[in-house]
């Protein structure tokens, strides 16, 4: 099992930028999928974008020229830098560690972080 931590969650303006960090313990890093998905209220929850062990990166259109994904696997570590926010980016977004798989088909069969809150005021 994997101990997944988000960080750098915030309030911004729309137009702003924000970056979140997960940090990973618990197991080896370096052999696994990392991602980020989020939850809106009174929306499921959606993936945002997603990382292979070697870096090849996927993400979802809404989100596609705003948002990057990378890894630091000497630190454990992914991050989400997050420009040009807009209001409809408000949400918890959540650390995910699992298949590429099952972050590309929307879901992730692994583990979880419990959450950092985005907030965007327009």
């Amino acid at each position: 099992q994997v101990q997944l931590v988000e960080s750098g969650g915030g309030s911004v303006q729309a137009g702003g930028s924000l970056r979140l960090s997960c940090t990973a313990s618990g197991r080896t890093f370096s052999s696994y999928a990392m991602g980020w998905f989020r939850r809106a209220p009174g929306k499921e929850r959606e993936f945002v974008a997603a990382t292979t062990w070697s870096g090849i990166t996927y993400y979802a259109d809404s989100v596609k020229g705003r948002f990057t994904i990378s890894r630091d696997n000497a630190k454990n570590t992914v991050y989400l830098e997050m420009n040009s926010l807009k209001p409809e980016d408000a949400a918890v977004y959540y650390c995910a560690s699992g298949t590429i798989a099952s972050m590309r088909g929307g879901y992730n069969d692994g583990s979880w972080g419990r959450g950092t809150q985005v907030t965007v005021s327009s």
